[in-house]
């Protein structure tokens, strides 16, 4: 008998993916699992090391990025940038977005500074963009933020540098979470939009993470430049949902990846590599089929991490702060269905889950305060913006 291994692409060549991609995961559902839900002990409130202090709220928050001046930058999914004054807790919305296509895991996506921007003022968006024939697909533009004396503004002389390739149908798996690495260039996860095949194909941009200049040009050293095209702009292949990317202290790029039921993934990112996706998984798919462990393909890129019972995994930072010095050097990652912050330790090139808290809530995102405070935002309308300080 051919191997599953094999047979999954043979399947979805045969025409077999629009039935595939319905059991994978819900195409217009939010980013969370249908399986082996999150069920581990966690630290209670209680016994937290730190307070968590209610700041602000958003209407389905997304992502997250402070400026220079203290004050932060947030998107909503439905297509607004929101500038909050924390001094003040003024909060202004942000002028000259693009339009988004918003439904299902679509809408505006991540924010980000330009490594230069105390002198450019340039900042980078990711969203859902609209194709043709009812397709759709992540875009990533650049613009120069304008902000005026009330603390309101614009987007100003937006240009769009990036999207992926194909636009496909559905509304899940964008993935798009940008960061500049220490390097300058720009970063993007494209997620293989519950596709499956074109995280392998190399005639696309899914299932990829994007390396370009800062302009959306592709750097001439980029793994498979001589392959021009789409394939110039690869960094690596094999990935599911990446829904968060950071660099640590020694400029590594690490991402997790949301895999099928019970197979959450925190990858050490390396140059040219294949993790494997969807011939491989530590995860199966979400109506009970397996699918191959990364153990029986050891071609592939591994998994640092996996989890099962699944956290479904967003946002990705790594702490650098002395607010909370014994956890300097680790890895903090958002948990939708396992309504938790989870830190991750690690030993070189080896990680571990060290701690789970317990927050009641989905989290989506997780970011450093220019204080060394942990901040998070909660998933959904009324969402919590939360201030995280170690207890008295």
């Amino acid at each position: 008998m051919t191997p599953l291994s094999h047979r999954v692409p043979l399947l979805l060549a045969m025409g077999l993916l629009p039935i595939l991609a319905t059991t994978a995961c819900s195409a217009a559902g939010p980013d969370t699992t249908t399986a082996a839900q999150a069920t581990p002990a966690a630290t209670s409130a209680d016994q937290r090391p730190f307070t968590a202090a209610e700041v602000s709220r958003f209407d389905q928050p997304w992502a997250m990025t402070f400026l220079p001046d203290g004050s932060l930058l947030v998107t909503e999914k439905r297509g607004k940038l929101q500038h909050l004054d924390l001094a003040s807790g003024q909060k202004h919305e942000i002028t000259g977005v693009p339009k988004v296509a918003y439904g299902g895991q679509g809408g505006f996506g991540d924010v980000i500074l330009h490594p230069d921007f105390a002198r450019n003022n340039v900042v980078y968006v990711s969203y859902a963009e609209e194709g043709t024939l009812d397709t759709r697909g992540a875009a990533v533009a650049r613009a120069t933020l304008a902000l005026n004396a009330d603390g309101g503004g614009a987007l100003k002389d937006l240009k769009v540098i990036w999207r992926q390739t194909p636009k496909v149908s559905g509304q899940g798996h964008y993935g798009h979470r940008l960061a500049f690495g220490p390097d300058g260039k720009l970063w993007i996860s494209s997620s293989e939009r519950q596709k499956f095949d074109p995280a392998q194909d190399m005639s696309g941009n899914l299932g990829k993470i994007i390396r370009l200049n800062d302009d959306g040009s592709v750097p001439a050293d980029n793994p498979f430049a001589s392959q021009g095209g789409v394939a110039a702009q690869v960094w690596s292949l094999g990935h599911r949902n990446v829904l968060g990317i950071a660099f640590d202290a020694n400029g590594k790029l690490w991402a997790q990846e949301m895999g099928p039921a019970g197979g959450d993934e925190l990858n050490l990112i390396q140059r040219g590599a294949n993790y494997g996706y969807p011939i491989v998984s530590n995860g199966d798919h979400y109506d009970g089929r397996p699918i191959p462990d990364h153990d029986t393909r050891p071609e592939f890129a591994a998994p640092k991490v996996t989890w099962n019972p699944v956290i479904s995994p967003a946002g990705l930072m790594f702490y650098s702060g002395t607010l909370f010095p014994q956890w300097k050097g680790s890895a903090f990652i958002g948990g939708l269905s396992s309504t938790s912050l989870v830190r991750v330790a690690f030993d070189g090139e080896n990680a571990r889950e060290a701690e789970r808290f317990n927050m009641g809530e989905r989290i989506r995102e997780v970011e450093q305060g220019p204080d060394g405070a942990l901040w998070l935002l909660e998933d959904g309308s009324k969402a919590r913006l939360l201030k995280l300080t170690p207890k008295a």
